[in-house]
């Protein structure tokens, strides 16, 4: 089981208007951040890690520790807003049956103090409850491959959120009270749920400093009389969402499905609060047999997280995105043979991909035979044949549709059956665009402040421009880019920044063109005439310093 604890922040409750009738008077609800718009996702969301031109023209052995920031990159997809939505949802109508305000809350709360001492009726109320509750908590299950991203898109977004918030008076009243909103467990190797439950105990103990794993989470407890504790602090600390990663591990277990899917229903109808199930594809077979339970299990539905097809839009600017993130001595252009060979060597799945790009720089990196430095289909073809061996036989696998050899590596069969290879994604097609549009836009904006600063490093390397200040080679520089078509050939753009400054350093220059103004002009219009890049005419003239390295 995975140790790390992913924990937020702790905030001072702040209570905000609600636009929603039904969402106000509720300190739980009116505590939380404003309902996210798509803009809020992708400006929270999206993680780009900043490579500089300075990082590009460092020396080998420093540039192989930059390439390491790439894994950090995390670029917002259409799934990831669905994602968003569906567990902004879970959170409120969540909070709906369990207004703090609510005297029928408080009742429940004073019974459940009450049963702890009587684990007889303990087990009594939670039958009857399971039976008869009308619980606005809803539940979610996430299915996918290994790698494809579940576990750090939700953690992203868990995040959004403050995961403590403290009460102490609302409408000028005291109120006392520690709302935890979001709480995350890894599901034990073992399966067990006995062992789950203590991770519940043990997951507040780490956030609040208190002893319950030591005082309900002894052995001879019973995983129903440790759920009536579990329905009890839920209770107490308002919990919000309880996420359960690696749900597949309950396949290990001893125990049959129905009862793995039962514990999951009175999970969230007794205790009351939305669960997140997340899993790999092996955890479908959770969710077979009883339809009733499974419905039950996954009453807001299941989100079916299906690798990136090579032909879809989001895929396009996945890979446009992170292939912005070179640190190599020229930039490998994306080609549409570079683009094939990266889909087919990745099968894109998410964290392959990412993982493939940084093996493949770090190849090109100490490649002797590849002296420029280029990323290209015969580089990625060996990066994955010799670095990423390992996954090779289950990539083959997705890679030939076969499925007598997926069934060797459960964790990868997302379609096992006709339901879940006919299923697509329920979000809306305008909904996409828009998204990406948004995404585009900000990817644009992105280059463009790349590209300024790349000119701006290589300009002033030149020297030759000891009558213009930083600020004016600058202000040159970001004029013509913003006012240029991002698809301008770089070395007509680079010619064009020139000659302004050529004409701006001729201004400021005193009596007229200086002998040295009149043989940049010169030389500048002999490079046009030749059809050659200015930075090699002026080098060839000696005009750049010495201390610069050769970047073309």
């Amino acid at each position: 089981m995975n140790n790390v604890v992913l924990k937020g922040d702790v905030e001072v409750a702040n209570y905000k208007p609600q636009q929603l009738t039904e969402y106000a008077q509720n300190p739980f609800i009116e505590a939380l951040p404003p309902i996210f718009s798509e803009d809020d996702v992708l400006d929270r969301f999206m993680v780009t890690p900043r490579i500089s031109e300075q990082d590009k023209q460092s020396e080998t052995n420093i540039r192989y520790h930059v390439l390491k920031r790439v894994k950090n990159f995390i670029q917002p997809l259409p799934i990831h807003f669905e994602v968003e939505r569906r567990l902004s949802t879970l959170i409120r109508r969540g909070y709906l049956a369990r207004n703090p305000l609510d005297k029928s809350f408080l009742e429940r709360i004073r019974v459940l103090h009450h049963l702890r001492e009587d684990e007889e009726q303990a087990h009594k109320y939670i039958d009857e409850r399971l039976n008869h509750i009308r619980s606005t908590a809803d539940s979610l299950s996430i299915i996918g491959i290994s790698g494809i991203g579940k576990t750090t898109a939700i953690e992203r977004l868990l995040l959004m959120y403050p995961q403590v918030i403290k009460h102490q008076t609302y409408e000028e009243q005291p109120f006392n009270n520690t709302q935890i909103v979001w709480l995350k467990i890894d599901c034990p190797y073992d399966g067990s749920l006995s062992t789950l439950c203590k991770s519940f105990f043990k997951a507040i103990d780490d956030l609040l400093g208190t002893r319950y794993l030591e005082k309900f989470g002894y052995l001879n407890r019973v995983t129903s009389t440790m759920l009536l504790h579990m329905t009890s602090l839920a209770s107490m600390y308002g919990i919000g969402v309880l996420v359960i990663d690696e749900i597949q591990h309950l396949l290990h277990a001893k125990n049959d499905q129905e009862e793995m899917l039962n514990f999951f229903v009175t999970l969230s109808n007794t205790v009351g609060i939305p669960t997140v199930l997340i899993g790999t594809s092996k955890a479908q077979q959770l969710f077979k047999g009883n339809f009733r339970q499974a419905r039950r299990a996954a009453s807001d539905g299941a989100i079916i997280w299906d690798r990136m097809d090579e032909q879809s839009e989001e895929w396009e600017f996945f890979l446009e995105t992170l292939w912005e993130l070179q640190c190599l001595k020229i930039r490998s252009p994306l080609t549409e043979d570079v683009k094939k060979t990266f889909y087919e060597e990745c099968q894109g799945i998410t964290s392959v991909a990412v993982n493939l790009f940084i093996l493949a720089q770090e190849r090109a990196l100490f490649d002797e035979n590849n002296e420029d430095e280029i990323i290209t289909s015969k580089v990625l073809k060996q990066t994955a044949k010799k670095d990423m061996k390992i996954i090779q036989p289950m990539l083959n696998a997705i890679r030939n549709n076969d499925f007598a050899a997926m069934y060797k590596y459960e964790d990868i069969m997302i379609n096992l059956d006709e339901l879940m290879m006919n299923h697509k994604r329920n979000t809306q097609y305008e909904g996409k665009v828009k998204a990406a549009m948004r995404e585009r836009q900000k990817s644009n904006e992105y280059k463009r402040i790349e590209l300024i600063e790349t000119i701006n490093f290589e300009i002033n390397a030149l020297g030759i421009f000891s009558t213009l200040s930083s600020k004016e080679i600058n202000n040159v520089i970001k004029k013509i880019v913003e006012s240029t078509a991002l698809n301008i050939d770089s070395i007509s753009l680079k010619q064009q920044i020139i000659e302004e400054l050529l004409v701006l350093s001729k201004k400021r220059e005193t009596g007229g063109v200086t002998s040295t103004g009149t043989v940049l002009l010169e030389l500048h219009k002999k490079a046009r005439n030749q059809k050659v890049h200015i930075y090699k005419v002026f080098r060839e003239n000696n005009f750049i310093k010495d201390t610069i390295q050769e970047m073309y």
